[in-house]
């Protein structure tokens, strides 16, 4: 497992991950603009910027979604090229995304969208480990899954992709239009991931509660990267806060 340190000294050990110069467009619109960065084992990376400045575009990418469409780049996930990938094949070898819209599948159970991503991957976490760590899903397990509260549907969709044996775990807006008491939940349990020692990236307009999770923080604007170092320093910088984050 490779370092910060590695990375500065010249070390050749290969980064858990990274990205390297990524080139991404919607259309001909070009919306990541050789992006680079690297995330350590089991470290929390917070992708931040404001509205615009390219942080979803950027996590869908590294999922390998078909938009944006990758032009330039690569990306690799413990030892693999994941730039060389679709989405599902990306998904099979770890990479785990939460989307800001859940997915939750209609008409199925909160256990039945559980099992159905253990079908998919079944060297993911057993159901009784997922329901240990969100006990409330295992409260609503017969419930239809549309019919849970935002912040329980956030739990799910975090159960969900622990329970395809996720290596690289994205999050995208985790807090998007949660009450500031299921916020506090949602945190209660990402700060759980964080414990569980999951390798993650979370792209969230809430920066504050970001940046209290993350080890460290990569800032974007305009689709390039403007700052890279810990989520200390960034809370730390008044002036970094106001200039790209409105803080």
């Amino acid at each position: 497992m490779s370092t910060a340190a590695d990375v500065r000294t010249g070390a050749t050990a290969a980064p858990y991950f990274a990205c390297r110069d990524l080139h991404a467009y919607y259309g001909e619109s070009y919306v990541v603009q050789g992006v680079s960065f690297e995330v350590r084992e089991r470290e929390i990376l917070a992708l931040l910027g404001r509205n615009g400045a390219g942080k979803t575009s950027t996590l869908r990418t590294i999922a390998r979604l078909a938009a944006p469409q990758l032009r330039a780049g690569e990306i690799w996930l413990d030892g693999r090229a994941l730039h060389r990938m679709s989405a599902w094949q990306a998904a099979r070898h770890g990479v785990g995304l939460v989307p800001e819209d859940r997915r939750i599948i209609g008409g199925l159970t909160v256990e039945e969208n559980l099992r159905l991503a253990r079908i998919e991957e079944p060297r993911g976490w057993p159901l009784e480990r997922l329901y240990d760590h969100f006990p409330r899903l295992a409260e609503r397990r017969q419930q239809d899954a549309t019919t849970l509260s935002g912040g329980e549907q956030q739990m799910l969709a975090v159960a969900r992709a622990l329970a395809r044996d996720v290596k690289l775990l994205l999050l995208d807006e985790p807090y998007e239009g949660l009450a500031p008491v299921v916020v506090q939940e949602i945190e209660r349990i990402l700060e759980e991931v964080k414990k569980l020692g999951f390798t993650t990236i979370i792209v969230e307009q809430n920066a504050v509660a970001a940046l209290h999770l993350a080890d460290r923080a990569i800032i974007l604007d305009m689709g390039e990267v403007v700052f890279d170092g810990t989520a200390r320093e960034v809370i730390d910088n008044v002036e970094l806060r106001q200039e790209y984050l409105a803080l």
